[in-house]
């Protein structure tokens, strides 16, 4: 049953967030079909954080080994990314993350629960060509209490967040970080300060397959708790008819974790894309 509400949702928010994405392109993806975009191209802008891509990633993570139980965990992260031009020299790229968490018990005796989990939205500001070669974006993002009670930290939060990255004949090397302070929420949930960093290189082929190495690692300020998943991923490029998609799969070793925190995971990724 548990399975079975959380394939529900998925395949709900799946449904919700394409169309959105659709109705975001239907002036310039009719000029120029997206049959014309070359999947290299695509692979390419997908390594970029902030290229001018209209893209939305469905993330299926699956985490094993949580608590005493040894309890397992599903999580649908939906992520569109949607770019806007201010200028012919800005464009504002907005990202968001919305979890949708399936986990099991943890703990003997205690049942899981399966729901929303809390948003988080970014927005850089980005030129819209590369600076002495280099891609940045900064601007703020903001922790969204969105989540069920089980999954959620009832804290509004805010911060800074900023990406610089660089790439050459395929090869895509950058960071991403940010850190968020809780500045609202339910007094009887502890407060927020928690940081992000996200290294990252990948290689894409000319074929638009891609080989992706990161770490997701997260720092809880509050607990003084590090999280360090170090993921390994390789996506290509396909078309299905006419739309552009790409598909992956990775694996994920915990080189750092809390105590009752996960130990392995995989992921599988599909992204909708929208060139422009």
């Amino acid at each position: 049953m548990r399975l079975f509400r959380f394939a529900a949702m998925a395949t709900a928010a799946l449904c919700l967030a394409g169309q959105a994405a659709a109705q975001e392109t239907d002036g310039a993806a009719a000029a120029q079909p997206a049959a014309e975009e070359g999947g290299s191209s695509l692979a390419d802008q997908l390594a970029n954080p902030v290229a001018n891509l209209i893209s939305v990633p469905f993330q299926f993570n699956y985490d094993c080994c949580y608590g005493p139980n040894d309890g397992d965990r599903l999580t649908v992260n939906i992520q569109p990314v949607i770019p806007v031009s201010l200028s012919s020299d800005w464009n504002l790229i907005t990202r968001t993350i919305v979890p949708i968490i399936s986990q099991g018990s943890t703990v003997r005796g205690v049942s899981g629960d399966t729901g929303l989990g809390d948003t988080v939205q970014s927005f850089f500001l980005s030129p819209s060509k590369p600076v002495n070669g280099l891609v940045w974006g900064v601007g703020p993002a903001i922790l969204w209490p969105t989540g069920i009670s089980a999954f959620s930290g009832e804290k509004f939060g805010a911060g800074p967040t900023a990406v610089v990255l660089k790439q050459n004949h395929g090869v895509t090397v950058g960071l991403l970080a940010n850190h968020i302070w809780s500045f609202a929420g339910k007094s009887r949930y502890p407060d927020v300060s928690a940081t992000f960093i996200q290294p990252f290189i990948t290689k894409t082929l000319p074929d638009s397959t891609s080989f992706a190495l990161n770490t997701e690692t997260s720092y809880d300020w509050k607990n003084k708790r590090w999280t360090v998943p170090i993921n390994f991923n390789v996506s290509h490029v396909v078309r299905l008819g006419k739309q552009p998609v790409s598909l992956g799969v990775g694996t994920r070793y915990y080189a750092e974790r809390p105590e009752g925190g996960p130990n392995w995971g995989v992921r599988f990724v599909m992204t909708l894309l929208f060139p422009k």
